[in-house]
């Protein structure tokens, strides 16, 4: 069974630091894009950061570039979502989702296995 799996949200102060990792089974990362896309209630789910695993490059949204940094170890262990300086703007489900290919940061493209998803919380 193909699952992708979210863990490592919580709540946190400003400034804090989460990690966040997305676990897959059924199948390798093996030349595929893995993205993180964040939702907040009532709001539109926005892409975060996307590693591509054919050229190892990363991309990221400008509300977080030099503070989140996603990788992957290999193709069998899972994403990870390392976010530091947090805001309370960062507040939000957080999502991983994957793709064949090339990354976007637009969700429309990722229309095959999402995860379900890992509360962060930034506040006081």
């Amino acid at each position: 069974q193909v699952q992708l799996v979210e863990s490592g949200g919580g709540s946190v102060q400003p400034g804090a630091s989460l990690r966040l990792a997305c676990a897959a089974s059924g199948f390798t990362l093996n030349y595929r894009a893995i993205a993180w896309f964040r939702q907040t209630p009532g709001g539109h789910r926005e892409g975060v950061s996307c590693f591509e695993d054919y050229s190892s490059r990363t991309y990221y949204t400008e509300d977080v570039a030099g503070r989140f940094t996603t990788s992957s170890d290999d193709t069998n262990r899972p994403a990870f979502l390392q976010m530091t300086n947090l805001k309370p703007e960062d507040t939000a489900v957080y999502f991983c989702a994957t793709r064949p290919g090339n990354c976007h940061l637009s969700p429309e493209y990722f229309d095959e296995y999402w995860g379900q998803g890992t509360q962060v919380t930034v506040s006081p």
